[in-house]
């Protein structure tokens, strides 16, 4: 190992008092299980907790950027961008997109993927009009989009590291939920 591998090893990792997570208490609707980590990470004055590296794909290829989230409704959750950025030309060519959420105070993190879908001129014009630069111009370039979630997953992380994972799969019209597990290494 090499001296940064060594550094990197003995930095800290999660705090001592982590929520759990109980995989047959969870609920049947996975956005109910989001929001309720995310007010908590609201609440615990977590810095940014709507913020989540934001992944799209270009020629196959992922590419991440950190976003943050708009808005969560029957649509999808939210975010914004310029319809001709690197990432609203992406959508465009290919509307697969995931999210990734981390809490590092509470040791949670929710994956969350589907299908992107462009929302109406009206609510991204109201976007665009709450943003701080707003000078009183619309904005035609600008456009709301909705990830649609076809999964979720959300992993409490424990000291020991024996992390709790749990995963959705929209089936039809409903979710299904399990535990994943991971083989013993």
């Amino acid at each position: 190992m090499s001296e940064l591998a060594d550094r990197l090893r003995a930095l800290p990792s999660f705090p001592e008092d982590m929520p759990g997570l109980d995989p047959d208490s969870a609920p049947e609707d996975p956005a109910e299980l989001f929001l309720d980590w995310l007010e908590g990470a609201i609440a615990s004055g977590a810095r940014q907790p709507h913020a989540m590296t934001f992944q799209t794909l270009d020629g196959g290829a992922p590419v991440g950027r950190t976003l943050i989230l708009k808005d969560l409704d029957e649509r999808g959750l939210h975010v914004s961008t310029h319809r001709t950025s690197r990432k609203g030309e992406q959508l465009g060519a290919d509307p697969r997109a995931a999210m990734t959420f981390f809490w590092r105070e509470s040791g949670r993190q929710v994956q969350v993927g589907g299908e992107v879908v462009a929302l109406d001129e009206a609510t991204s014009q109201a976007d665009w009009a709450s943003r701080p630069s707003y000078d009183g111009s619309p904005n035609p370039d600008w456009q709301v989009y909705a990830l649609q979630p076809a999964w979720y997953e959300f992993t409490q992380s424990r000291l020991d590291r024996k992390h709790v994972r749990v995963g959705y799969r929209r089936e039809g019209g409903a979710w299904t939920h399990e535990r994943i597990t991971t083989p013993a290494g």
